[in-house]
């Protein structure tokens, strides 16, 4: 570009260029942001905390049975068939079980899978996974005693031929509950 005098018209000059380009980007940048954050909302938040209470001390209500009950549970997944293979000890051995697997942040990826008792094996419990699951999730475990439901709650590193223990880390936050 030649050099520009003082005569010349501004759009001969670098600098209005330069602050253009900026200002360009910027306004560029910001509605791309903008259409994202439109297209992906949060799911993350929710509005009846009044309810989500209550349910956090069902949940509570629920684990402390497990802990009365003594359960553990060592879950092991199958890479190549996808089957569930639960070992459950305790005072309770229920008909069925439920398996949660709780992605923390994409609901899409969370994964149930119904576990049915052995006949074969006392407090065997067998279930199958439809696809591959790994990372970080929250491991629930659901089962009935009666007429309660009892419930297994822990976060896990989850991968395939990896055993999983449920029932072994203390319970957070019921420690004024427990006696």
């Amino acid at each position: 570009m030649p050099a520009a005098t003082a005569s010349s018209p501004w759009y001969k000059h670098l600098w209005p260029w330069i602050i253009i380009g900026v200002l360009a980007t910027s306004v560029t940048l910001s509605l791309t942001m903008v259409t994202i954050a439109v297209n992906n909302p949060d799911n993350l938040v929710n509005d009846n905390y009044y309810e989500a209470g209550k349910g956090i001390n069902r949940s509570l209500d629920r684990e402390l049975l497990g802990q009365t009950l003594q359960l553990k549970a060592n879950i092991h997944l199958d890479e190549l068939t996808g089957e569930v293979d639960l070992r459950l000890t305790g005072n309770s051995q229920p008909q069925t079980l439920e398996l949660n697997l709780i992605s923390p942040t994409q609901p899409e990826k969370d994964r149930r899978v119904i576990l049915t008792r052995s006949d074969s094996e006392a407090g065997r419990y067998l279930g199958q996974l439809t696809d591959r699951i790994e990372g970080r999730r929250f491991v629930e475990l659901l089962g009935q005693e009666g007429a309660q439901t009892w419930r297994l709650f822990e976060e896990e590193q989850v991968s395939h031929d990896a055993t999983l223990v449920l029932g072994d880390e203390a319970l957070q936050g019921a420690e004024h509950l427990e006696k």
